[in-house]
């Protein structure tokens, strides 16, 4: 599902300036979990005035208001990625490669085991870390 965050933005009464504008074109098109740095440098391509103080603020707003996911994976820093839909992560720790994957009875398997416990799963966040088979 694409999300329009210039649209979202709007609508939630936020004022659209170009360095804006550039963070919210590089989030989305990313196809990765970029950094604030790596964010940063892609939209300096497109405004090269914008500072790294418009990309923290950015970022800080969208995951405030809950369109931009931030994750830790084991590393010094946060990546991030648009809130559209739900997948969990397999990260190789020896290449930093992230897979993104689904899987159906996984879910199913989460949310029986949250019943079982006597609890509603609201919602969950999966890391699975590993090395490739060699």
């Amino acid at each position: 599902m694409a999300m329009n965050l210039e649209k979202i933005c709007i609508d939630a009464g936020l004022k659209l300036t170009l360095p804006r504008k550039a963070v919210l074109k590089v989030l989305e098109d990313s196809k990765d979990h970029p950094s604030v740095e790596e964010i940063y440098k892609r939209a300096t391509n497109l405004d090269s005035s914008i500072s790294m103080a418009t990309v923290y603020r950015t970022v800080a707003m969208l995951h405030e208001m809950d369109i931009l996911i931030r994750h830790d994976f084991n590393e010094s820093f946060s990546r991030y990625e648009l809130n559209d839909d739900h997948h969990d992560h397999l990260i190789d720790i020896d290449s930093g490669e992230i897979v993104e994957f689904h899987s159906d009875e996984l879910e199913a398997l989460k949310e029986k085991i949250a019943q079982d416990m006597g609890f509603d799963l609201v919602d969950h966040r999966l890391e699975l870390y590993a090395k490739k088979r060699k």
